[in-house]
């Protein structure tokens, strides 16, 4: 093949023709994106499965191949499995049990001498990459450290979202064509081959074209594409993302994977022509042996199997507890009156505050279901040019929610604005304004303090601003419609009520309480607020839905569904701010003089319980001391939620484990250490499951994606987590990487996943085996997480408290092998004196 050729559109290189293709350019982009990070843009992280490629498989097989596809650390090593059976982790008693039931009891004593005594080999190296370790091996080429700088550099300047301070030029392109039109107006071109350089502006070619060039054998071409962009999946699935999700970015750019996968070839055929002109063999001269399936069945081996099972162990070590405590719950008594309700988000962090709310009080009854409290919506705030989606990423909204007249614009620094980049502006603004912010931030350091440049669940919308709940005009925006009809109002907060089973008896203050965290100097802070309000704060979704059950026409629409709201109930909204553990209450003044009353007594109780959870969650942070008060610990927090310097403002979703859908008396006397979403459900309301089948299918990819993000991250550090977030930089407000020329990360940083145990979920539902089997298979997508098993279900029978495990597509009964949990007596002193994952207690207070 000579070093001039120039293929015309559609043209193909190869003699012959291509009437019977190796190689089918769509179908193996559309393979390649399935195996690439579906991570959002920062603005949007919202938790998903890592693994989502491998999701039609069962868990076990899948994640081997995972692990001899890609190279993913997906299990813990044998040793650290060892490890935790020495300090107790792992139940004698329960790895026992898993292993009669996987090996039968005469082959257990054998199947016990592997797990714990026998040595295995390294695993061998993943099947990605090899091919394209030609580049080194015969060519002693770097190709990834020629390449990747400039090219991660144009995409991230391309794609940026407002840190450049000067705007990428044809950014109003397609990416090809803006770096094409910026090539021509430039002094200084990408390329140093001029045989690239007229390839590159010819624009007649194609991947094929290229991957000719470059590799020569068609049958080799699917695997180098594989290996070429799983050696920088962040950026490929970012893309990825954004040319099927173009308005996840605020000000949208047009991309393909396509375009990036053309520019990345011909960059590595310019760094092959810089180094050996035009005269040089395509790898695929060089290989000799043939192309590799890359996803071909893998073979199952003892050293697999030896891990899974101390996973099975792992995990069935700590669900015991769970399902034994929840199987010697007495039932509760009905509660005579109620002095309020609260709903709350179904989000683990809430796990503890709901305790310590009932323990405080207990006339008090709360609930849980998703954030977004069953109203999707885009919603615009004062003075914003886009619109913000309120509700779980796989759903598109019609509603527009506007908000009207707010206080004006939150404060700002001016150090923080363009003006300070400027020749003449900047060199004054740094020699005035400078001094004070280098100032500022040394005052930071003792006495951190909020400031415009932290991130706050507050700011999200102004307390005092109007919200466009009720449509008043046929009009649109966009296409959307603004505001909801009386109708709809009423479908959604019947919805929200008989999915919680609150639908009499209300109190007269009913809460609803959305959440959001305050962080600085975090990227990760959208995945610290609500998953199901698309990674923002709950507080506009619970203030929406709170007008609307407030309304008299709606409440007349509920009365003739059989929902009586008394006159003297009122909804109140508010919004629980995670990292601080303060709450923020919004139309206060539209409550009743007698509610007015009642509203102060419940402040000074949610105070109380607010300082105690702070207490709690002080357990796991060493620079505080928890043996301290409550109150002096929760000043401690707030301090801590705004102090520059701190890596871990929460620790989020660490260490969730279960989730649990049905009444509060399946947990309310349990310690569950914040490690349980809590969906509320009566199953007396639901005798066809068609209000479960809603909730699973809603729950178990939000729940389970948020496990198994956790999972991931937290057994591969590097390749499925982002690592230590101290060295990150922030790209273009989408992305991090580790200086300026690395992969984007994709998953969570070591600060968020450090204390977390990697199991999978347990999803335990009140209701009988019959009725969820039907709601679980109504959506294959859902079935599919239990069936595969990349979720635990088990199902408590409401009236027998039987307890049956879903396995292989059927219920099986389970007893749980620990026959008694013990009673905790005081809780705040065990807490403070414990910073691990504590076993399943009994609660006194509630007994």
């Amino acid at each position: 093949m000579n070093g001039h050729t120039v293929f015309q559109k559609n043209q193909s290189p190869i003699p012959g023709g291509t009437s019977h293709p190796l190689f089918l350019e769509q179908a193996v982009l559309h393979e390649l994106k399935h195996y690439l990070p579906a991570q959002a843009p920062l603005k949007d992280f919202v938790h998903h499965n890592p693994l989502h490629g491998f999701q039609h498989q069962p868990f076990e097989r899948a994640i081997q191949q995972a692990a001899e596809v890609v190279g993913y650390r997906v299990l813990f090593s044998l040793e650290q499995f060892r490890s935790l059976y020495a300090a107790g982790r792992i139940s004698e008693s329960l790895l026992k049990a898993v292993l009669i039931e996987r090996k039968g009891a005469r082959q257990q004593e054998l199947w016990t001498f592997n797990l714990l005594r026998k040595t295995y080999p390294a695993l061998d190296a993943p099947r990605i990459g090899r091919l394209r370790e030609g580049w080194k091996l015969y060519y002693q080429l770097d190709m990834d450290a020629l390449v990747h700088p400039v090219l991660f550099r144009l995409l991230g300047n391309f794609l940026d979202q407002g840190i450049a301070v000067s705007a990428f030029p044809y950014r109003h392109l397609d990416f090809l064509s803006a770096v094409r039109a910026m090539e021509q107006s430039s002094l200084v071109s990408l390329f140093h081959s001029k045989r690239v350089r007229r390839l590159f502006h010819s624009n007649a070619y194609t991947i094929r074209d290229l991957l000719t060039l470059l590799v020569g054998q068609e049958s080799l071409y699917k695997q180098y594409l594989f290996d070429q962009q799983l050696a920088h999946p962040g950026w490929s699935g970012m893309v990825a993302v954004i040319e099927h999700q173009p308005q996840s970015l605020l000000d949208p750019r047009r991309i393909s994977l396509q375009e990036m996968i053309m520019l990345e070839l011909l960059l590595e055929l310019d760094a092959l022509d810089t180094r050996f002109g035009e005269h040089w063999q395509p790898l695929g001269q060089y290989n000799v042996k043939p192309s590799i399936d890359l996803f071909a069945p893998i073979v199952p081996t003892e050293q697999w199997e030896v891990l899974c099972l101390w996973q099975q162990a792992y995990e069935w070590s700590y669900y015991d507890q769970v399902l034994a405590g929840i199987q010697s719950a007495a039932a509760e008594s009905v509660l005579p009156t109620k002095s309020f309700q609260g709903i709350f988000c179904l989000d683990d962090r809430e796990c503890s505050l709901r305790r310590y709310l009932e323990s405080l009080d207990s006339t008090c009854e709360t609930f849980g279901t998703p954030g977004f409290f069953n109203v999707a919506f885009y919603f615009q705030p004062q003075g914003a040019n886009t619109y913000t989606k309120l509700c779980p990423a796989p759903v598109t909204p019609r509603h527009l929610i506007k908000e009207l007249g707010g206080a004006g614009n939150w404060p700002k620094s001016i150090h923080f604005t363009k003006a300070s980049q400027t020749l003449l502006r900047g060199v004054v603004i740094s020699q005035t304004v400078g001094f004070w912010s280098a100032l500022r931030l040394l005052l930071t350091v003792v006495r951190p303090a909020m400031s415009p440049g932290m991130a706050s669940s507050y700011q999200h919308m102004q307390p005092g601003s109007r919200l466009t709940v009720e449509q008043t005009s046929v009009r649109q925006e966009n296409g959307l419609q603004i505001g909801f009809t009386l109708d709809e109002m009423a479908e959604r907060v019947e919805g929200l009520l008989t999915s919680i089973g609150l639908v009499k008896e209300f109190a007269p203050i009913v809460y609803v309480i959305g959440h959001g965290a305050s962080s600085v100097n975090n990227p990760y802070y959208a995945a610290y607020d609500c998953g199901a309000c698309s990674g923002r704060p709950g507080s506009v979704n619970a203030r929406v839905i709170c007008q609307m059950a407030n309304h008299p026409n709606v409440r007349d629409r509920l009365r003739h569904k059989g929902i009586i709201i008394p006159a003297e109930t009122q909804f109140l909204s508010g919004l629980h701010d995670t990292t601080r553990d303060d709450i923020c209450f919004y139309d206060e003044a539209l409550l009743s003089p007698a509610n007015q009353q009642r509203h102060q007594q419940h402040i000074a109780l949610f105070e109380q319980a607010l300082d105690q959870n702070a207490k709690e969650r002080s357990r796991r942070f060493d620079s505080i001391d928890s043996q301290l008060s409550a109150a002096t610990i929760h000043a401690q927090i707030r301090r801590r939620s705004v102090s520059l310097f701190e890596p871990r403002p929460e620790l989020n979703h660490a260490t969730n484990a279960v989730c649990l859908i049905g009444q509060r008396s399946l947990s309310r006397n349990l310690f569950l250490d914040r490690r349980s979403f809590l969906n509320s459900y009566d199953y007396r309301l639901d005798p066809t499951g068609q209000a479960l089948a809603r909730i699973v299918q809603a729950a178990t990819p939000v729940c389970g994606g948020i496990n198994l993000e956790y999972f991931f991250s937290r057994v591969d550090t590097q390749k499925l987590g982002a690592g230590s977030k101290l060295p990150h930089n922030v790209m273009g407000l989408i992305g991090v990487t580790n200086g300026v020329n690395g992969d984007l990360r994709p998953g969570l940083p070591t600060q968020m996943t450090e204390v977390h145990d990697p199991v999978r979920l347990l999803m335990v539902i009140e209701q009988t085996p019959d009725v969820v089997l039907k709601a679980i298979q109504q959506a294959p997508q859902t079935y599919e997480w239990f069936l595969n098993e990349w979720v635990h279900l088990v199902v408590v029978h409401p009236h027998t408290r039987v307890l049956n495990r879903f396995k292989s597509g059927l219920f099986q009964p389970y007893q749980p092998r620990q026959k008694r949990v013990e009673t905790i007596t005081d809780l705040p002193a065990l807490v403070a004196s414990d910073p691990t994952n504590l076993p399943v207690f009994q609660l006194a207070q509630h007994a």
